[in-house]
């Protein structure tokens, strides 16, 4: 699967909402391919209080709770359906899943890059 196929269905997965007068979610969605070839997506959810997680967060819980782990290519789009670079949190959280996932290639606004491109000093 190419990245113009991973970021549509990052796009299809957009959809912004509120939950509650102060939470809401969807306005970034987020598609993984596996080396399994599988896809996953999520959508972020945004809280007040910091409990809320990234679009790259729900698609990783998603892949994981599927039984795999080993990401080789991940987009993530904003509701403008332009893609967006996954925070630091989200790159240490995916490089965690498996020893490998430095390598998962990210599609960025203008170019493709690896995690570890963007998390080069990492801490292990």
């Amino acid at each position: 699967m190419d990245f113009k196929q991973l970021k549509e269905i990052a796009v299809n997965t957009l959809n912004p909402r509120t939950l509650s007068s102060n939470s809401e979610a969807g306005s970034v969605a987020a598609a993984l391919l596996t080396q399994e070839g599988h896809v996953y997506t999520g959508v972020c959810i945004d809280t007040p209080c910091g409990m809320g997680f990234c679009a790259e967060h729900a698609a990783a819980a998603a892949m994981v709770t599927a039984g795999e782990n080993r990401v080789v290519k991940i987009v993530a789009v904003h509701e403008n359906g332009k893609p967006i670079p996954p925070c630091g949190r989200c790159r240490e959280f995916l490089c965690q899943l498996h020893d490998d996932n430095y390598l998962c290639e990210v599609m960025l606004k203008d170019k493709i890059v690896t995690l570890g491109d963007l998390l080069p000093q990492r801490w292990t």
